[in-house]
């Protein structure tokens, strides 16, 4: 009995100890570990000197040669043309009579391999791929063996040239992605290539290598072990098998439940296992229905992506999983579902992390503009597809960019690829799907909104500097929903690509304007296309968020409208604040309570409730929020529930009660003035303008002058007169002309208050509606306001911001030259209250309407030859400080704001010439407790 149980023990035992593929790394594994090699460059800083440098790495980034971007092959060739590594390094003694292979996860560009001072193979040509040699021959197991590596900058091969180095990205030289060797028995699992479908049929090819003979098995489990059905197996059959079953309970793999398993292969001969190999995946189906939609799972989806070039400024293409976790996580943040992987394959690590936290991936054959030839790019198809086919992430293969299609090799996926992903051709209508780069938001008579074929732009609103991106995005994204043959779209680019120049003192390089296109900067600094992003592709939408105050009438419900693709609304958690507003920084939470998800299936729409206490309506503002199954914030809208009007009235209060002044004002007429005067404060008016000439507090002149003048129209003063009204002194203005009055009011407290009115002409086209005043940018330090914020707006780009008390220094920040955010200039949304931290004294603006952008000086622009595209060139109103009706758009690198939907249009003044008023309150000093203390 004994003996029999010892025997079958040692069988148990022969089946578990499995011989997985050993891997032994040479060089570090990411940019964050490295290992140094010796080194020497023919050109450029430290050239023809062995010295160290850190593996992976590109060598530009690491002291040598010379920084490239785009054409860097015919014109001017840099002359770092040639690098060359050694490495010393062992190998284990148990590695004997195993097949060893040297693995390079990528190396710019020709690369020649040399063990022991014999070739590896021949010379592998394209810069971004995976290459593999079987060097067990060369190698001395138990001994010291020398790695010897030339990597040329230049392809011998000129369409490799054209296709990778003729591009719009930074082109950098070296081994810089990891390099290592794998050990596996003779008899071994060469690769696989499987399908595991949304329905849980699972089909598997595995090809084997030095065996013609025996079993291989597979079995999947979770990713903590636990086995999901039965193993399948299946006879060798000359050296591969097919492999096909089903597995019963599993959950599909999509953006918005990306539940992995493992899978587990192995090689069996005997009755023993020969070798093991396993793979993480995802049952997940993909359908490309012409004229019908992309389909994921059997469900039709919209992608909402960017573009990604993996880079960082320290390191150029050598990346982390760290860093792939750190982008993923701010594109699911942004409430996107898919990226782009442009112009290249990415380090699969970053593939690993979206399978992980659910992102659709396209990954990219290179190919910018110019194709590879077929015989250099068959090889690197299988590279390609090899690595990476059995990521569920993984929707479509691009075979290029923009004409740098090679249409030979559109048959060639298919090979590598049990699935059989579509083949997308970047920019191009081809394969049922319209790819279409930059279109205008009216384009095309045929296609895109006017078309019969599915759509999905691979590159539109192309971020510059602080356009494109989020603006626009809006009109494009409810064209898109109620398109039916619109599959999304990729904006371009996640992120800015800005490298550290050791030659610069250390500055960051984004060459001009080729490349601050991100929505985020060089260290994932956020703009303000971020959030507008975030809030625009939320999966659950608010109707009552087109609103910025709630109306009277509220009662608590609130609609929402589920624009998941697979989830219900029930999965996710609602949570509401009121909140109080002082004069800091920040709320106080005065209540807060959940709402119950209501039951809304993808594409419904459902209801919850806002418990309100009794007295709601005495608060300032409303905070809702949407939190997603895995505890991140969908987003958090927000309502003003106070009035301008009642918001400015608790102001006066405290402006009074702090200022203790209780003496009459006073009125002086001067011979081309009148002086206001109340307690310390005086304000000047000139009697030829009806505006502000001077404003003093004491001795201490607040230069605050020139207005309000409006920035479009025509005024010329009619009528100007000075009276007193109880403690009030008032100089009235009338005018003909567009502006049509205003009045100037300083109270006993030594509030000065300035009431304008203005009529435009109707049907008219302007860039800006409202009043302008002068103010010196280099007196302010700071500002604090009440409205949305904290980033600045465009026409085209108001989403994104909510209403809080903000504050932020003053910076003079060029969005995507320097990251210093929120970028203090420009137009901000619904501003009640906006206080200016100067040199001297504060001064405090107040509104008493609810629909004014306040524009604080004009943000700088980049300086020097071609780095202003008419898209992001702004013509800003007069003037320094503003308060306006209507405010500028902004476009992109490639299109000027008229060209990208309707909320970049120029303003349209009503047909009937509305009247707008507003009038503001000016207070020096401090204007507001921070009580909270309300009138109301």
């Amino acid at each position: 009995m004994r003996w029999l149980l010892s025997a079958f023990l040692l069988a148990l035992s022969s089946q578990c100890l499995a011989d997985p593929t050993q891997i032994q790394y040479l060089s570090g594994t990411d940019k964050d570990h490295r290992v140094e090699w010796d080194f020497q460059v023919n050109g450029g800083r430290n050239a023809g000197a062995w010295k160290k440098i850190p593996v992976p790495s590109n060598w530009e980034m690491e002291g040598f040669g010379t920084y490239r971007y785009y054409n860097d092959w015919q014109k001017d060739p840099a002359p770092d043309s040639m690098g060359v590594y050694r490495h010393q390094f062992n190998v284990p003694a148990t590695w004997r009579g195993k097949q060893i292979e040297i693995v390079f996860g990528a190396a710019m560009t020709d690369t020649l391999v040399k063990i022991n001072g014999l070739p590896a193979g021949p010379v592998h040509q394209g810069g971004f791929y995976e290459f593999r040699y079987d060097v067990t021959r060369l190698l001395k197991p138990g001994e010291s063996n020398q790695l010897e590596v030339t990597v040329n900058r230049y392809s011998a091969n000129e369409s490799v040239n054209r296709a990778e180095r003729s591009a719009d990205f930074w082109l950098f030289s070296g081994i810089y992605r990891p390099v290592w060797l794998e050990a596996k028995p003779l008899a071994n699992i060469e690769r696989i290539s499987l399908d595991a479908r949304h329905t849980g049929e699972f089909n598997a090819d595995v090809f084997l290598a030095g065996e013609r003979n025996g079993k291989v098995s597979a079995r999947v489990t979770t990713l903590s072990g636990a086995s999901l059905g039965k193993e399948i197996s299946a006879e060798v059959v000359d050296g591969k098998v097919h492999l096909r079953g089903r597995v019963d309970r599993i959950v599909p793999w999509s953006a918005e439940n990306p539940q992995r398993y493992q899978v587990r292969f192995q090689l069996l001969n005997g009755g023993k296992t020969v070798h093991e190999v396993s793979k993480i995946i995802g049952f997940r189906t993909i359908e490309l229905r012409p004229r019908d939609g992309v389909y994921v799972n059997g469900r039709k989806v919209r992608l909402k992506g960017s573009n990604r070039h993996s880079i960082w400024p320290t390191s150029g293409r050598t990346t982390s999983k760290a860093l792939s976790y750190q982008d993923a996580k701010l594109m699911k943040e942004m409430n996107m579902n898919a990226v782009r992987m442009s112009h290249y394959p990415p380090d699969p690590h970053f593939l690993d992390v979206a399978d992980e936290v659910g992102l659709y991936v396209i990954d990219e054959l290179t190919g910018w503009q110019k194709a590879y030839d077929t015989d250099v790019s068959t090889p690197l198809v299988k590279e390609l597809v090899k690595r990476d086919q059995h990521h569920p992430s993984i929707l479509f293969w691009a075979n290029g960019n923009e004409g740098g299609f090679n249409r030979d090799l559109d048959r060639l996926f298919a090979n590598w690829d049990v699935q059989k992903r579509p083949v997308i051709h970047p920019w191009e209508n081809f394969g049922g799907i319209y790819t279409a780069h930059y279109p205008t938001y009216n384009c095309c008579a045929t296609s895109l909104f006017n078309g019969r074929d599915v759509f999905m732009p691979t590159e539109f609103l192309h971020g510059l500097y602080d356009g494109g991106a989020g603006a626009s995005l809006n009109d494009w994204w409810r064209a898109m929903l109620a398109n039916p043959l619109s599959a999304g779209g990729f904006i371009w680019a996640f992120a800015d690509e800005g490298i550290v120049r050791d030659d610069r003192g250390g500055a960051i390089d984004v060459a001009g304007n080729l490349a601050p296109d991100g929505i985020v900067g060089p260290y994932r600094e956020k703009e303000g296309s971020f959030f507008a992003v975030k809030k625009i592709w939320s999966p659950v939408y608010l109707p009552l968020s087109e609103m910025a105050s709630l109306p009277p009438s509220f009662d608590g419900a609130i609609t929402l409208e589920n624009r998941y693709d697979f989830s219900n609304l029930n999965q996710l958690k609602f949570s509401w604040q009121l909140v109080r507003f002082g004069a800091d920084a920040g709320h106080t939470v005065v209540a807060q309570g959940r709402a119950k998800a209501p039951d809304a299936a993808a594409g419904m729409r459902g209801v919850t409730s806002i418990a309100l206490p009794r007295d709601w309506s005495k608060q300032d503002a409303l905070y809702f929020t949407a939190i997603d199954r895995d505890g991140r914030e969908i987003y958090t809208w927000s309502w003003m529930i106070a009035s301008p009007q009642q918001v400015a009235e608790r102001i006066a209060v405290d402006a009074a009660v702090a200022s203790g002044q209780t003496a009459p004002a006073t009125l002086t007429e001067l011979a081309d003035s009148y002086r206001l005067r109340a307690g310390a404060l005086s304000a000047i008016i000139d009697k030829s303008t009806g505006y502000l000439r001077e404003l003093k507090q004491g001795d201490i002149i607040s230069p605050l002058t020139n207005g309000p003048r409006l920035v479009a129209g025509k005024a010329e003063l009619k009528r100007i007169q000075a009276e007193r009204d109880g403690n009030d002194v008032v100089v009235s203005a009338e005018y003909t002309g567009n502006l049509r009055e205003v009045k100037w009011r300083l109270n006993a407290a030594g509030k000065l208050s300035v009431n304008y009115g203005y009529q435009m002409e109707g049907s008219r086209y302007v860039d800006a509606l409202g009043v302008t005043f002068d103010y010196p940018e280099s007196e302010v330090k700071s500002m604090r306001w009440l409205g949305r914020g904290p980033y600045r707006v465009w026409k085209n780009r108001t989403q994104g911001v909510e209403f809080d008390v903000w504050q932020k220094d003053y910076n003079d920040t060029v969005t995507g030259l320097s990251w210093n955010y929120p970028e203090f200039k420009g137009f901000h949304d619904k501003v009640y209250w906006a206080t200016l931290v100067t040199k001297n004294l504060p001064i405090t603006f107040i509104n008493h309407a609810d629909d004014i952008a306040l524009r604080v000086f004009t943000p700088k622009e980049a300086s020097g030859e071609g780095s202003e595209p008419k898209g992001t060139h702004m013509d800003f109103p007069p003037g320094d400080i503003s308060f306006l009706n209507a405010i500028l758009p902004v476009g992109t690198k490639f299109n000027p704001p008229g060209e990208l939907g309707p909320s970049a249009q120029q303003a349209r003044t009503p047909n009937l010439g509305i009247w707008l008023e507003n009038t503001i309150d000016i207070v020096i000093g401090e204007a507001t407790s921070g009580s909270g203390a309300s009138t109301r």
